[in-house]
């Protein structure tokens, strides 16, 4: 009887080790990917028209890049002056 229970204690210490490393994480390409922390802050925003994450002008709450700005500015209301 004894012999029994033993056998049968290695058989389940097998069976939850082989669960545990199946079931373990793995450092695949995703996880590389998103491994590293992203900037979460309205400094590191996108433009509202084109999502481009360059050249941003955050000034007065434009929230643009310098090339939709460009494009926008007669319909925005700014004026050049020479």
């Amino acid at each position: 009887m004894d012999q029994a229970v033993s056998t049968s204690i290695i058989a389940m210490g097998r069976l939850l080790d082989i669960v545990t490393k199946s079931q373990s994480p793995r450092m695949g390409l995703t996880n590389l990917w998103f491994s590293h922390p992203r900037k979460f802050s309205p400094r590191f925003g996108s433009c509202c028209i084109c999502s481009n994450h360059h050249g941003l002008i955050l000034k007065y709450g434009l929230d643009m890049c310098q090339r939709c700005f460009r494009e926008y500015t007669m319909d925005i209301g700014f004026k050049k002056f020479d």
